[in-house]
Parts: structure tokens; sequence; C-alpha cells
């Protein structure tokens, strides 16, 4: 792109993208998508109320060969959370909750690690993360998808987690505190969480394409809907839809970019239908878009931010003076991104079918340049370089341990026996894992989370690489074995091999003792 793209964008942007102006963009994006090997992406733009911009580039499936248009659907995932805590605040708003009340006041059995913090988490500690737990704690709950557990048995199991912070110390993005308050919406109004989002946000909002939930969509056999895409062994795939029921408060979404601007535009708007009906108090939208902690912001960034942190179900930052609320989402096989910046009632959507938060990214920030007067900085550069680095790093690091795997398969003398490690285990949140032989291999197999499984390889006497039947995973772990004085495991724990390994991939949390 050129450099006088910003200087037109910003000279035409309160009418309407001008023919220059959005071949320029088409091109970027098209750019974008092959850069970052993108079947599909929609983007969105909405200015002082009109969507300025609206359009689907390559394909919704590498399958079907269906085209991506700004009417397909996709899984917003995170950007959900959003929607989460504007429904407790409409609860709010009707005297039938408030953001601190106590978690036990609606759901008496729900316990966390430490009693204390079992009797003191609020409802605004749900939507914050600041409930103590780690970074995706807890996540291999509900992913990846076709796990077991229902919400019931997540509330209940949230008990075995040991914090990783103090509570009300420190931000860590969690989603299982979602679920949790979305069984809080659920228990208070009598509806299923995606039936409230649906029946009470999306209908009077306008978003008269989206569903609660995946399966909702597919049960209504919508047709332009995206399938989900992954890179395995260096070429991008379609692989299964990964979302799981339970969590749908957390991620469970289904929209298109003329929807996400509409609901950009009511957010914009105060909380506003185009009917003039305000769904959302301003007390309660203070709650929302008010800082509620905050993290760390480099001292020299991209936009100079001088604050950053989490409000209840928005990230907060300020972006060369103006206030962004903004979130991402992220599921196996696609990524989005939505951007607002309210006072210039600027809203920027960007929906994918594959998991590259790179291409989001390139488009966002180089729309949000425009709007903000700033040169054109090359964004697609600076992603596409710092991805391809990342890449042969991983790729690098992941070929050297299973060479020293092989190597290790080598030495004859050396490789475990199967009487010393094969057995069930038990986790107290996650539940049995169980390990076999079969033949000359050795097998991992997660009981409630049955798409979890695969091949163990020897990499010593006593740690196992899990490498997963599911290759889009892209999360093969470390099993290392405990072993007693007598060569027998007696307990183990799993550690990814690469940090390409996605946070929801909760390995590390696990503490999985033997049972048989």
């Amino acid at each position: 792109m050129k450099r006088n793209f910003s200087l037109l964008l910003v000279l035409t942007s309160f009418l309407a993208f001008s023919q220059v102006e959005e071949k320029k963009l088409d091109e970027l994006i098209q750019n974008t998508i092959k850069t970052f090997d993108v079947p599909g992406m929609s983007v969105g733009i909405i200015k002082d109320g009109k969507m300025v911009y609206a359009k689907g580039f390559g394909l919704s499936s590498l399958t079907t060969k269906q085209k991506m248009d700004e009417n397909t659907l996709v899984g917003i995932a995170s950007n959900s959370k959003g929607f989460t805590a504007t429904a407790l605040a409409i609860l709010a708003d009707e005297g039938k909750l408030n953001f601190d009340d106590k978690v036990t006041k609606y759901i008496p059995e729900f316990q966390m690690y430490d009693p204390y913090v079992s009797q003191e988490v609020t409802i605004k500690d749900l939507l914050t993360h600041r409930a103590g737990l780690g970074l995706g704690q807890g996540d291999l709950m509900f992913f990846p998808e076709g796990g077991n557990l229902t919400v019931n048995d997540i509330i209940h199991n949230v008990r075995y987690l040991k914090p990783e912070y103090s509570f009300r110390n420190k931000m860590e993005y969690n989603n299982i505190m979602f679920i949790v308050a979305g069984e809080v919406i659920h228990r208070v109004s009598g509806l299923s969480w995606a039936e409230f989002i649906e029946q009470k946000i999306m209908k009077p909002v306008g978003m008269n394409s989206s569903f609660g939930s995946y399966n909702r969509a597919k049960a209504a056999k919508v047709t332009n809907i995206i399938d989900a895409h992954a890179p395995v062994d260096g070429k991008v795939i379609q692989v299964p839809h990964d979302w799981n029921e339970t969590g749908n408060a957390a991620g469970g979404i289904i929209s298109n970019i003329r929807d996400m601007a509409t609901w950009a535009d009511f957010l914009m708007n105060g909380f506003t239908t185009k009917e003039g009906k305000k769904l959302v108090s301003d007390k309660q939208i203070q709650q929302l878009w008010n800082l509620q902690i905050a993290t760390p912001v480099a001292m020299k960034n991209a936009y100079d931010s001088n604050f950053g942190g989490y409000g209840l179900g928005w990230f907060l930052t300020d972006v060369k003076g103006h206030r962004q609320v903004y979130h991402t989402g992220g599921l196996i096989g696609t990524v989005t991104q939505f951007t607002l910046i309210p006072d210039m009632k600027l809203g920027i959507i960007v929906l994918t079918n594959q998991q590259s938060g790179a291409a989001f990214s390139t488009v966002t920030n180089t729309v949000k340049d425009a709007y903000l007067g700033i040169e054109d900085r090359n964004w697609l550069k600076t992603y596409g370089d710092r991805t391809a680095k990342m890449d042969a790093e991983f790729t690098k690091g992941k070929k050297e341990v299973y060479a020293q795997a092989e190597a290790f398969r080598k030495d004859k003398n050396q490789q475990p026996k199967p009487e010393q490690f094969v057995g069930t285990y038990k986790d107290d949140w996650f539940g049995e894992v169980l390990i076999s032989q079969e033949g000359k291999t050795y097998r991992i197999f997660c009981k409630n989370s049955p798409r979890l499984k695969g091949e163990l390889v020897p990499y010593t006497n006593n740690i196992f690489i899990a490498k997963w039947d599911d290759r889009s995973y892209d999360a093969d772990a470390f099993l290392i074995f405990n072993y007693d004085e007598k060569g027998k495991a007696q307990s183990a724990k799993l550690k990814p091999i690469s940090d390409v390994t996605d946070f929801s991939f909760d390995f590390e949390d696990l503490d999985l003792q033997r049972t048989k």
C-alpha cells in the first residue's frame, strides 16, 4: 500500500470509501491472506454509524470451495465475552443481580481451591481474569471439542484448580471463570446462555444472522458458514470445527461482518439500538468499559499507549490519545479481532478461518493507522517477517526434540519397560488418563477429552512425547513420569515441547497420580 492511503482515507471516511481507497484495502487483504496462508477473511469497517467497508475474500472452505463474503458466519470465539458481560449488565439493570454480588449467592455449590476465596469471589471477579487462576488454567475441561464434562462438572472441578496467583492480585486470561459467569445468567434468568444472548441482545440489536452457539447455527441449517483450517506439516488443511457447548459463555457465538458491525454501532451509540432502545444504563456501561485491572504497557509502543488492562469482558487501552475497546478470539482453525475507538465512532472487524493472529493484526493496524492519520507503516512486512522467523524457530525446535527421540530409540539398553509406566492415572479436575501398550507402540488416551489421544514416543527412560493423533493441534507434549525407588511410575506431569502450543492446552497444570 502506498503512503497516500492514510491521507485519502481521512479525507473521505466521513462519507464512504473512494474507489482508490477500496482498491488499496482490497489489495492489502488479498496480500495478507496470501502471506499468512489464510483460506478466507472478511473485513468490516463502520464509521459514524455507517458501514464504509464490508467484504469477504478467499474461500470459506477449502473443501466446498464456497466463497467467503461479508455474510459468511464465523465463530467469533472470545469476542463472545463482551456479550456475556453485557448480559449480566442487563440483569443488573433489571435489579436481578449486582456485579459485586458473591458468586455463591447464585451458585451455592461453587468453590475454589482456597475456602476464603470461594466465599469472596464476585461476579466482577469472574469477568476480569483476576480470581487467581493462571493463563488458560482448566481449559482442558472443555478444550478441544468433544469433551464429556458438563457445565456443572466444570463448576464442581474448579475447586481442584490450585491458583497460580493471589486473589485479585494479577490479571491472567482465563476462560473457566466466564463459563461460571454464564451459569449465573442461566440461574438468574431461567434461560440458557445462548437463549439469553439471542433473545435479549441479538434480536433487539438487529443481529439477525447470528447465533449463540455453533450447534444452534447448524440446527438452523445455515449454509454460508466457514470450515476451520489449520497448518499441518507446513500446509493449511481443513480441520474439524472446534468448540464445546460447555464453553459458550467464553466463546460460543457465530456471527458475520454485517452483524458484528451492527453490534459495534450499538455499543458506540451508548448501547442503544437503532430503534432508540437503551439496553444498558450508563451506570453499567461505566462498569463494563472502565479499567478494572491494569496490565503493564511497554514504555515504547506503536500507539504511544499509556495504559492497558481489562474492563468487564473487554480489553482497554489508549491509542494516540483515544480510548480503544477491543478483544480477539481464537479457536483451532479460526481467529477474529474486534476493535472500537468510540470517540471516533470507528469500528474494525476482521474474521478469518485460519489461526494466524498476524493476519488480523495486519489489517486492523493498517486501517486504524489510516484513520489516526499515521503514514503507512507496512504492517504486512512487519508481521510477515516476524511470523516467518517464529515459524522457523518453532519448526527447528520440534525437529530437534524428535531427533533426540529417534537417537534414544536406537539405544536398546535404555528403553523403558511397559510394566514401569503402563496404567491408569488421574488428575482431580481433568479425570483419568490411560497409558496403554498396543503392539510395539504405546498410547495415551484422555477419558474426559476423547479427541485428546495419541502415540507415546520414548524420549528418555522416564520421559515420552505425547504425539497427538490430530496433528492440527500442534501441541505435542512431554509426558514426564516420576519413578519410585523400584523404577515404577507413581505420578506424571505434562509440558508442551514447543512454545507454539496454544495456552488452552493446559497440560502444565495437570497433576496425574497413578491409580492402577
